[in-house]
């Protein structure tokens, strides 16, 4: 299993949560919910990295190796210190000093063996 690099995001960084709950809504107003699966709230990052051009095309090469092999990665948010599956199916980059640049990526939360 692939580890993302030691890099730490800028901030600010978005963390996104969206349980996934059903909703069985009757006329009368009244609403049930029920939880829907074991691993039923993933997260999702927004995160930037400012870094020299070199740690950016190592960050790149890391993304582009896992969308060639479809695999997740192993990375620790920054609010916690424990270590989640994650996969990155877009990022981007800009170059916007001399040998400087910012990569912008979306990390999912998945759950694996």
């Amino acid at each position: 299993m692939a580890t993302f690099p030691s890099y730490k995001p800028v901030y600010s960084a978005t963390k996104r949560s969206e349980p996934k709950i059903r909703v069985a809504q009757f006329g009368d107003g009244y609403e049930q919910r029920t939880s829907f699966g074991i691993n039923q709230n993933p997260k999702e990052w927004n995160l930037t990295f400012d870094v020299t051009d070199a740690d950016a095309d190592t960050i790149e090469t890391f993304l582009n190796a896992r969308a060639a092999d479809a695999a997740s990665f192993d990375w620790t948010p920054p609010d916690t210190n424990t270590s989640y599956k994650w996969v990155c199916l877009n990022w981007n980059r800009e170059l916007y000093e001399f040998q400087r640049s910012r990569i912008e990526v979306t990390f999912r939360q998945v759950y694996e063996a």
